[in-house]
């Protein structure tokens, strides 16, 4: 008789938040399907469970898939885990549910911790109706092109973003949605240095800016959506195309349509580079 794959989710930050459940089906499963063994083995041995952990990760789930699949189909029971949170969300183990279902093996929920479920229950956003988007890409046309399709969406829009690419993804949003959009990032949740920091993405962006030791962590980006209203980056779009097809340069546009409009240079520089 087949086994059965439990996808449990583990804590975000805070190890109070694992659920009883959680706990009792790591304690019964024959493995444990993890990111990175080491830290899966941390946060094992915290709560006293002792089981066997196989590796599953972006590189190896394509092969491991076909290791656990005849480990189930013999009858075993595991559990996949993620390094923090929800398995599958923004994490490997899309491939290995997928062929699951694909060949009848059971695949069970276990619900609990969600980065993007947390931060947007605190954020002050609309949440009737929301979109999440992940991680952006790297690199900054691609990131801008990314956004791009999404400056008029309507829905709250959700996003995770690491330390080192934060400021600049936030400058990237602000050339896209304006300056004027309201955006709260979420830090550190459910740990010691959780912050919320609200406001519009120009007063956002300063404060990180004037708060460098805040860039540190993990990051949930959460972006109100498209009002409708013609916003002031709607207004200057038509003078960067004008300036654009006089084949001025990026940086002599920028401070043009900046002191014009009164408006930061920088993110007038990222809308212009957008644009182009």
């Amino acid at each position: 008789m087949s086994g059965k794959l439990f996808i449990v989710a583990t804590p975000i930050g805070n190890l109070k938040d694992i659920t009883l459940r959680a706990l009792e089906i790591l304690e019964t499963v024959d493995w444990i399907a993890c990111e990175d063994t080491r830290h899966s083995r941390r946060l094992l041995q915290h709560f006293g469970i002792n089981k066997p952990l196989v590796s599953l990760h972006d590189h190896n789930e394509q092969h491991k898939k076909l290791e656990l699949i005849a480990k189930l189909q013999a009858g075993e029971k595991g559990a996949l885990i993620s390094d923090a949170g929800t398995p599958l969300i923004s994490d490997p183990g899309y491939h290995l549910v997928s062929y699951l279902r694909e060949n009848d093996v059971a695949v069970e929920p276990v619900p609990g911790p969600s980065a993007l479920v947390t931060a947007l229950s605190a954020a002050g956003m609309p949440t009737d109706r929301f979109t999440f988007e992940g991680f952006l890409p790297a690199k900054e046309q691609k990131r801008l092109n990314a956004l791009q399709i999404l400056q008029n969406e309507t829905r709250t829009m959700i996003f995770y973003e690491s330390p080192h690419r934060l400021m600049d993804s936030l400058s990237s949003m602000a050339s896209i949605f304006g300056v004027e959009r309201k955006v709260t990032v979420a830090k550190e949740l459910t740990k010691q240095f959780e912050r919320f920091v609200s406001g519009n993405f120009e007063e956002v962006v300063e404060q990180f800016e004037m708060n460098s030791d805040w860039v540190r962590g993990e990051f949930v980006v959460i972006v109100s959506g498209d009002s409708g209203v013609v916003s002031e980056q709607e207004d200057y779009d038509g003078l960067v195309k004008i300036l654009l097809s006089q084949n001025l340069p990026v940086k002599q546009i920028s401070e043009i349509v900046g002191e014009f409009y009164s408006v930061p240079k920088k993110a007038v520089y990222q809308r212009v580079l957008s644009l182009k």
